[in-house]
């Protein structure tokens, strides 16, 4: 497991492209046959990714969280976007295909990540936080996620998000996830841009043309900067920093939150004339 050690609001200002690049982004986080992950000092979270070929992966614990095993104090958050897969939890296996999810519970001792083809590995992705509290493991397939549909056609920003990993369907410590799928012809995935100050957000953008690019904008909003990612790139959002972001073509992203609260829609927008 890697470190990450992100700057802060005023280091952040100073910084050059590669030096902010460096801080805000995980690139290569997937990598089949392997485990990887980044313990990052936003609220320690971890981000990480599971790629299973012919022979599942068993999630290890770490020096940096110093437990017995993985989850002992933490709960986890998954989304599949690759192939079909499951994963074994505990004495139980929780089948998954495209864009389901599971939450795994705080004190779940032994997971497991494997796929069906591994010709079509699964590509699992993974959250996890600090949890005071033990909640039943919980499958939520997106056939049975509610689509909410969001934005315009005219402003290019048509998109349905699905909350997956959320306090209406899975009861969990501080953990919000789900996932955003932009419209053909639509490359915003959210404006104006908000802050959540309350929470802090990973932002995992795929199913991205390899030749597209992602624009994601963050920082103050009186001094904006930009991260350049491609498919299957992280990007890092500490609570004081503002987001949004445009792609050259459409594209499909996971966002992942923890924090002071649960609440959605808890977060302050900017209005356009207030940038610069």
């Amino acid at each position: 497991m890697k470190i990450r050690h992100t700057a802060d609001i005023v280091r952040y200002r100073t910084m050059t492209n590669t030096e902010l690049s460096d801080s805000f982004t995980i690139r290569d986080l997937f990598s089949r046959g392997f485990i990887s992950s980044v313990y990052s000092d936003i609220d320690r979270g971890i981000i990480g990714s599971a790629v299973p070929d012919s022979s599942e992966l068993l999630l290890e614990t770490s020096d940096a969280i110093r437990s017995d095993f993985f989850a002992e104090r933490r709960e986890i958050g998954v989304i599949n976007i690759g192939g079909s897969g499951q994963i074994k939890v505990d004495e139980k296996l929780f089948p998954l295909d495209k864009l389901d999810s599971l939450y795994i519970g705080r004190g779940s001792k032994y997971v497991a990540f494997g796929s069906t083809d591994p010709n079509q590995p699964a590509k699992f992705y993974f959250i996890s936080y600090p949890a005071h509290k033990s909640y039943p493991t919980t499958l939520i397939e997106k056939k049975y996620v509610p689509r909410k549909e969001m934005g315009e056609q005219s402003t290019s920003n048509k998109r349905v998000i699905f909350q997956s990993i959320h306090p209406d369907r899975v009861a969990t410590c501080q953990l919000l996830m789900g996932f955003t799928i932009l419209d053909t012809g639509s490359v915003w995935n959210t404006f104006p841009p908000h802050t959540h100050l309350r929470r802090s957000e990973f932002y995992l953008y795929f199913d991205l043309a390899e030749d597209s690019r992602i624009f994601h904008f963050m920082g103050e909003q009186n001094f904006i900067k930009t991260l350049v990612l491609n498919n299957q790139d992280v990007a890092l959002s500490p609570s004081w920093s503002m987001h949004c972001g445009a792609g050259t073509s459409a594209y499909s992203f996971i966002w992942a939150m923890g924090g002071e609260n649960q609440d959605f829609d808890d977060m302050d927008f900017i209005e356009s004339q207030d940038l610069a």
